[in-house]
């Protein structure tokens, strides 16, 4: 295996977990954000409003991405057994 390969491996690596929890990070990061803005406009500071809502969110998003990211992620395995013989020699 060069050391081309390996890199080659890590890139893809980094870019399927990258490509898969965006959907996710990027939602709850939204979330987040027009959470903390209601309450300082409002200014009700409870710790509850945050987790609530972002709970439910990122629920209801697993359930609308999860076959997405598991079709990703199959997709990155498959290829990545498929081309055993080719890492080895």
């Amino acid at each position: 295996m060069t050391p081309e390969m390996v890199t080659e491996l890590a890139r893809q690596a980094l870019e399927t977990t990258l490509l898969v929890s965006s959907p996710i990070l990027g939602l709850s990061l939204f979330i987040g954000l027009a959470i903390s803005a209601l309450q300082a406009m409002t200014q009700l500071n409870e710790a509850t409003l945050t987790f609530v809502p972002k709970v439910v969110v990122l629920f209801v998003a697993l359930l609308f991405f999860l076959p997405w990211m598991l079709n990703t992620m199959t997709t990155y395995m498959a290829d990545l057994l498929m081309n055993i013989p080719n890492y080895v020699h």
